[in-house]
């Protein structure tokens, strides 16, 4: 690998510090970081199992599953909320920009299917498990909550 080839590693923290900047500049709720999340892992995976049914390679469960998530609320029932109310309420236009950078950034580093999971796998758990200890609906619209060691 040369200098000047950005190697995996580089790539991730890239997308990673992008991904942070962009969430905190936005302000972005909750509900909008984990829809684009599951759009752009929803897709990874579809095209990882095609590959892995016309390959026979194996991954690991990191890769191909959600990770555990910790709740404070795993024995609670959830509150109920409208999907439809979601859908009118949420910001399609910052959406698409977190979704654009996620999208442009894989493309750039030119991350494998693999690596493009591995790098949304974390944000996914995070975001799941913010999502499983809202209480309220409103909850829902607050600011992803990224830790100070993101």
């Amino acid at each position: 690998m040369s200098d000047e080839e950005p190697s995996s590693v580089d790539g991730m923290v890239t997308l990673q510090e992008r991904m942070v900047n962009l969430i905190n500049q936005l302000n972005m709720p909750l509900i909008e970081v984990s829809l684009v999340l599951s759009k752009h892992i929803a897709g990874l995976s579809r095209s990882l199992d095609e590959h892995i049914r016309a390959t026979e390679q194996e991954f690991p469960e990191t890769v191909t599953h959600p990770w555990p998530i910790d709740s404070a609320n795993n024995d609670e029932p959830g509150f109920q909320f409208e999907l439809d109310k979601i859908f009118k309420i949420i910001d399609e236009d910052r959406m698409d920009i977190l979704a654009t950078l996620i999208r442009v950034t894989l493309v750039e580093i030119d991350a494998s299917l693999a690596e493009g999971l591995l790098a949304l796998r974390p944000w996914e758990a995070l975001s799941r498990t913010q999502l499983s200890n809202a209480k309220s609906p409103g909850q829902l619209f607050s600011p992803l909550d990224i830790p100070e060691e993101w």
